[in-house]
C-alpha cells in the first residue's frame, strides 16, 4: 500500500492515479535486531549529511 504525499490518496501504484505525483510507503520498515545492513545505512546517512533530517 502506498500513499501520495500531495493528495493523500492510497494506491498500489508508484504514481498517484489522481494527481500523477510519486507515492511513498507510509509505514517504516519493520525493526530487526539482526539488521545486517544497518551499520552501512547509518554510515551513508552520516557521510551524506542527511542524518537526523526529514
Amino acid at each position: 500500500m502506498r500513499k501520495c504525499q500531495d493528495c493523500s490518496e492510497y494506491t498500489l501504484y508508484d504514481i498517484c492515479p489522481r494527481c500523477g505525483k510519486k507515492t511513498d510507503v507510509p509505514i517504516p520498515p519493520r525493526y530487526s535486531p539482526e539488521d545486517r545492513y544497518g551499520e552501512y545505512r547509518r554510515r551513508l546517512r552520516k557521510e551524506c549529511g542527511v542524518y537526523g533530517k526529514n
